[in-house]
């Protein structure tokens, strides 16, 4: 499906051949093999340098690290959240070793999924900044190189692709939260990845339809397919709601999003019944590859609890390990609730607390960490921050993009605009009931929404340079014709061009590149502005102060 990069057009009066099923169902990404990994890989060793670099600094126990680097820790020990013992944060930092341990099982207010993977950094590293943060850094780096691979293959360009994993990897709220033993960073790497995982369906499923349709498949449902990649997707989504039950909100987008995209692809394929196909060959496998896998998966994250006594509301367990699982899910079930009264009961003022329609404009970040050292910085006074703030420049930018998506979306209806806000709106949307009823909330829940910000960015990038070269638009918009696959000629532009080395192309495009090569700049410079405040670097007051934008900031 690309957005830039089209086949020349044909000399007037040449012979063409009508595009094939497949060819209309499932375009394939131009560019090769080398170069669409080569690019992602070296924007993922940047993103990997920035958030790997002084890692293990502050050395400090940071903002919510107090909750889950000893949570992590007692999973690893127990197999189940402990009780800790006072002054615990303090201990851990003086001897990764300490004894922080009192009596019993805590209660806790999320699942163990994003516990348990910040624990695999601990039994790496130990129980030091370091190790607590690992994790984290891992997959805030990975979620860049994912980025960059689903861009391109929504987008059809590598330089696209490559320019939202380099987005990505400036955004500052995407930066300090992987580099800080928090849960919200785990529920985007895993939403991305699960998002991911069902778009390289989408491009495969369409393959193995349009093929099974030309080898001579007679039923009025059209074929069945087996949907592979959706098996991954639901790991990924369980994986998601383990972290967070906010990923609960994107099972239920994605899923009904698989289905529109299976009813467009049998539509547009001329199979004769779509729709009960569709729910018939379709829907239901995609419940059990999505939820049901995704169930599965979370609850495997528990195995902890359910296997190992002493668990909070778990008491005892059977004799005979197999039982355990069902013996253990009435318990289970009442600990849920008593988690969902929390949630729902959470209503005490914090300072840094925010609204989801503050998060936009990013009215009011969140200080991670502030101190103000003496003598170090050659100033008077000194200051020392970790300020969860995302990049101005590309919030601001994403806030238009997303608009224009919306005018692409209901002009063109196309999929991948449709796609991209639905991400956006299941994470940023699914916040608004909670906060009318006052629950506290931070600007960092917004974590999520970031990939789907960035994917907004570049799409509107992509239709700002339009196609290399212009395309006949096909003549027929009837049944059989994917609506995803009409390639509009420009609009304006089309005859004015710019002799390139490789032949003419059109000025809107030169113009277009420009632009998108001016917003990532400034991205850039904006990231470098800030980058003080968002990893703990000593600065002196007045040059922290300059950077504090808004006074709802400190």
């Amino acid at each position: 499906m690309a957005m830039t990069d089209f086949a020349p057009a044909r000399a007037a009066g040449e012979r063409t051949q009508p595009p094939s099923l497949r060819e209309r169902l499932a375009p394939p990404v131009p560019g090769g093999a080398l170069l669409s990994w080569l690019g992602p890989l070296l924007v993922t060793v940047f993103a990997g340098f920035l958030r790997f670099d002084r890692l293990d600094k502050p050395k400090a126990v940071v903002f919510d690290e107090t909750y889950y680097a000893k949570d992590a820790l007692a999973l690893l020990k127990f197999g189940w959240e402990h009780n800790t013992v006072k002054d615990a944060d303090k201990l851990l930092i003086a001897d990764p070793n300490a004894n922080i341990w009192a009596s019993g099982a805590s209660f806790i207010a999320h699942p163990p999924g994003g516990k348990w993977m910040i624990a695999i950094g601990e039994w790496l590293f130990g129980a030091t900044p370091f190790g607590w943060r690992f994790t984290a850094a891992l997959c805030g780096t990975l979620s860049v190189l994912i980025l960059c691979r689903v861009a391109r293959r929504m987008t059809g360009s590598t330089l696209l692709g490559c320019a939202a994993g380099l987005l990505l990897a400036l955004d500052g709220l995407h930066f300090v939260t992987s580099r800080a033993a928090l849960l919200d960073i785990f529920v985007m790497f895993w939403v991305l990845a699960g998002f991911a995982c069902l778009v390289a369906d989408r491009d495969h499923s369409r393959r193995r339809l349009a093929e099974k349709i030309e080898a001579g498949s007679a039923s009025t449902f059209g074929p069945f397919l087996a949907h592979g990649w959706r098996l991954l997707a639901g790991v990924c989504l369980g994986m998601a709601c383990a972290t967070k039950w906010t990923g609960l909100f994107y099972v239920a987008a994605f899923g009904i999003m698989v289905v529109f995209w299976d009813h467009g692809a049998r539509r547009a394929a001329g199979v004769r019944e779509p729709l009960p196909g569709t729910l018939l060959l379709d829907a239901i496998p995609a419940f059990g590859q999505l939820v049901v896998v995704g169930a599965i998966t979370y609850l495997a994250t528990w195995s902890g609890w359910i296997f190992k006594p002493g668990g909070w509301g778990r008491g005892e367990v059977a004799g005979f390990a197999l039982a355990r699982p069902f013996e253990a899910l009435p318990d289970l079930w009442r600990y849920h609730a008593e988690i969902f009264n929390f949630h729902t009961g959470l209503d005490s003022k914090h300072p840094y607390q925010s609204w989801p329609w503050d998060w936009p404009v990013l009215r009011r970040p969140v200080a991670f960490f502030y101190t103000e050292p003496k003598d170090v910085c050659g100033a008077e006074k000194c200051s020392r921050e970790i300020l969860g703030i995302g990049t101005p420049v590309l919030w601001w930018g994403a806030m238009v993009a997303l608009l224009v998506l919306i005018g692409i979306w209901l002009v063109r209806r196309d999929w991948r605009a449709g796609a991209i806000l639905l991400g956006y709106l299941a994470g940023w949307v699914s916040w608004f009931p909670s906060a009318f009823s006052g629950r506290t909330m931070f600007l960092f829940y917004a974590t999520p929404m970031l990939p789907f910000m960035v994917l907004a960015i570049v799409l509107a990038l992509g239709y700002l340079m339009g196609p290399a070269t212009a395309a006949p638009e096909p003549a027929s918009r009837g049944v059989g014709v994917d609506p995803s696959s009409w390639r509009p000629a420009l609009p304006f532009g089309a005859t004015a061009v710019f002799q390139g080395r490789s032949g003419p192309v059109p000025i809107r495009r030169v113009l277009g590149a420009a632009v998108a090569g001016a917003f990532v700049l400034l991205v850039l410079a904006n990231f470098a502005y800030f980058y003080p405040i968002l990893a703990a670097k000593i600065i002196p007051y007045d040059a922290w102060d300059a950077r504090i934008w808004l006074r709802t900031w400190i």
